[in-house]
Parts: structure tokens; sequence; C-alpha cells
């Protein structure tokens, strides 16, 4: 049996590989700087996980995945090297875990990680036990990652480092794109060309599902599709192939529509996942379920059952009358459709945002994006950047709070900030909703946990 070593196992990425391959029966080990939540877990379920980077970590592996995180430099990276052990990244490593599978690959800007979950537990509901590997955790189905017996296999298609140029799926489903990753992607030019590149991946006679309602996937479906290739579109708009009709706001939090295709009804939908975005992921995985020849009745009902990922519009729960909300949002548009969903379900409430930016690059080249979404919540907090893979550039959060035309935004330096000068302004009826990518969930546990506190004092 062979043991595989993941540097830097307690990301998204890399954790749902470690349990992938465990469940295949590999000897899994791996390291990363610190104990994530993720890594904790993997550790609990008989996988190798060391605190920190050593050399002799990986003497005993036979090959060793890093993530886009890991530079050559790393200790783990030069001893494999130097012991002739193989090196791979996710994009070389992933198109060889799904071969012999029918691969359904979701990749976009914004939206993948809750349509991939979608699919998987829709697939998984309709007792076809896919395999899947999910940029978050499915409420669902307790996890991020899972080796089935059945054919299929469903991957979040992540775009940054060109991970999803490895894969080579049969179904392709593009939702949203939008210049992002800028540390990765410098120009506009070079985001659009990889997402091209990706859509040319497709099998001889696959489908590419694209989304009408963004401009940059229909661009790409309409300019990049090739002609042995089923092009299917869905949206909300004319153009669209599947349609998501009557949309309207439920007692479940969500949206109820009617689903079509070519004008003729499929199913009506009900959810409990909040926003319009979420009406459009779940028409994608319609239309995914449509294009294979699978029942729709049965797909309808799954997908009333989701009920989302971890840190997309997570409700964490309430006290003293504050709902206290996580979100992974760190885009743009990200920000702008959650702060949207949370206006849809919490219409009388007045709604926090607390923002941590994620990385210099995106935040400095899209500032104006950033403030101009920050206007949907009534008040902002805004934290200094979570720098993630970059180094510090001298550039401050409070830059931003100084140039905005935001009647109520607000600098806190640290986390501990944030969570104190919450607890003194913030007041019952109030949302509180954590955007963060990084390590901000903090502001919100601890937001919570002394309110709860509050609450048993105060009886």
């Amino acid at each position: 049996m062979k043991r595989i070593h993941l540097i830097g196992i307690g990301g998204t990425g890399l954790s749902a590989i470690a349990l992938f391959l465990k469940e295949r029966g590999y000897s899994v080990s791996g390291s990363d700087r610190v104990m994530s939540p993720l890594a904790r877990q993997l550790a609990a379920q008989g996988v190798t996980v060391y605190a920190g980077h050593d050399a002799k970590n990986v003497t005993q592996a036979d090959i060793v995945i890093r993530s886009s995180a890991i530079p050559d430099a790393n200790p783990e990276v030069e001893a494999a090297w130097a012991a002739g052990i193989p090196v791979f990244k996710r994009s070389e490593f992933l198109g060889q875990l799904m071969e012999g599978s029918q691969g359904i690959a979701i990749a976009g800007t914004h939206g993948k990680t809750t349509t991939t979950a979608m699919t998987a537990w829709v697939l998984t509901r309709l007792g076809l036990d896919p395999s899947y590997i999910i940029g978050g955790v499915s409420k669902n189905l307790g996890n991020n990652a899972h080796a089935g017996s059945g054919s299929i296999f469903v991957i979040e298609a992540d775009e940054y480092d060109n991970m999803f140029l490895g894969l080579t799926p049969h179904i392709a489903v593009v939702i949203a794109m939008e210049h992002d990753h800028p540390d990765c992607f410098p120009t506009r030019e070079s985001y659009n060309e990889a997402f091209a590149r990706f859509v040319r991946r497709l099998e001889f006679g696959g489908t590419l599902i694209a989304c009408t309602d963004d401009k940059g996937a229909l661009w790409l479906a309409k300019n990049h599709c090739r002609d042995n290739i089923r092009m299917l579109l869905y949206g909300t708009g004319a153009q669209a192939n599947y349609r998501a009709e009557n949309m309207m706001p439920n007692q479940r939090g969500g949206f109820d529509f009617k689903a079509s295709f070519h004008d003729a009804p499929l199913a009506d939908v009900s959810l409990q996942v909040p926003g319009t975005h979420n009406v459009l992921n779940a028409l994608a995985t319609i239309a995914i379920i449509h294009s294979m020849g699978l029942p729709l009745d049965q797909a309808a009902t799954a997908l009333s059952e989701f009920s989302g990922t971890g840190r997309r519009f997570e409700v964490l729960g309430e006290a003293k009358g504050v709902i206290v909300v996580d979100d992974y949002a760190h885009h743009p548009t990200e920000i702008r459709a959650t702060l949207a969903a949370a206006r849809a379900r919490y219409p009388e409430r007045r709604i926090w945002a607390v923002w941590q930016p994620h990385t210099y690059s995106r935040t400095v080249s899209l500032l104006d994006e950033f403030t101009a979404a920050l206007l949907l919540a009534d008040h902002v907090v805004i934290t200094e950047v979570y720098a993630a893979r970059e180094k510090g550039q001298g550039f401050s959060s409070a830059a931003i709070v100084e140039g905005m035309a935001h009647p109520s935004a607000y600098f806190a330096p640290t986390l501990s900030d944030a969570i104190q000068y919450l607890l003194l302004q913030i007041q019952r009826g109030d949302v509180l909703l954590v955007l963060s990518a990084g390590d901000a969930d903090q502001v919100s546990a601890g937001v919570l946990a002394e309110l709860k506190n509050r609450e048993e004092q105060n009886g």
C-alpha cells in the first residue's frame, strides 16, 4: 500500500484529497504550519498529521502532494526531491485520481463550492454513491470528500494555480468568470485564458453548462466551446435553455422557483439556503441532473433538503436577539450576493458586515468594487488584511476606511478589537455577518460566545 504525504494538509483543498485517499485505502500522512480544524478532524480519523514542516516527515512517503501555498524551499519538498520521491501539485495529481470516472467539474469565480456540494448531495440522494471533492464541508454529507463506489466523480474545479487544467471532465460547469487571484493571474486576459483552456479540456462529446446571467461565463461558452461539445445554458433570461422562473421568497429563508427546459416545465424547487445566487446554483444542478437523464422529481426533493456548506451563509446561532452568520465571501461580487441574501432573509433587521480583506493583491486590485459592495450593509467593520500566501506590503486597511463613503465604517486593527467594538455597538434585532476567507471566523465565534454568556447571566 502506497503512503501519500500531503504538505499543507490542513487547508480545504488538500484535506479533501487526504480524506478521499484514506477512504481508497492508502496510508495517508500530512503536515501543516498549524493544526487547523480540518487537520484535527483528519487526525481523529486516523491520518498522521504533523504540526510544522520537517524533512523527516516525508521519510517513508512514496508520493508527496503539496498545496499551492507551499514553496520549493519547503524542507519537506526539498527532502522529497533529494530522496527521489515524486512531488505533485493538485493540478498534476487530481486528473490521475479521476481516471476511469465520469467527471463533473464545477468551476467559477463564485458559487463553485455550493454548487459542487449541491450536486454531490443530489447524486448521493439518488443512490448513485458518487465520489466527490468539495472546497468546503457539506452540512448534508458531513464531509468535504468521499471515495464512492459509483462511476461519477464530482469535483470543485479551482482555478487558482491552474488546478483545473489537470482535469479532463465529461461535464464542465462554469458559474461565473470575473477577474480574481491577481497574484496568479495578473491580468483579466490571463484569467480568461485559463478558463478557456479549462473548457477546451472537456472530453470529446462532453457537455459544457454555463450561466447566461454572468457575462464572463456566457462569453466563454459562446467563444470557446468546441464543435464536438454539447453546450447548455442556464439562467433567468431568454438565452437560457434551462430557466428559473417565478422566483419568490419562502418561509424557509430561501426562494421557491420553477425550473424549465426550452419553456417546458421540469420541476418546482423550494430552497432553504438564502439568496437568488443560490437559485442559480440549484438550477445548474438541475441542468446537470437533466442532462444525465436522471429523475428530476427526486432531485428537486434533495435540493429542498440542502442546508449548505460550512462558512457559506452559515447561521451560527442567535443570542441576546442578535443573529450571527459566517460567510466565506472574499470577492466583491460574493459580498454583494451575500449581503443581498441577508437583506432578503432579514428585511427588518440592521445588517452589520465585518470584512476581513483576503490577500493584498486582491484587496488593492478590486478596492473600489469592495467598498461599493459594502454599501449594502448598515454598518461595516474592516479588519487588517489576511495575507494568506502573500508577504506584508506596507498596506493597512485603515486606509480603506479613511477613503470610504460609507456613513458607518470602523477600522479594527486586530480581531480582538473587532469583537470588543461589536459587543459595545450591536443591538437586539441586528444581524452580524462576518465575511472572511481567513481567520475572522474568530470574530463571529467570539461575539456569539459572549452574547450567550450575557444571556445566561441575565436569565
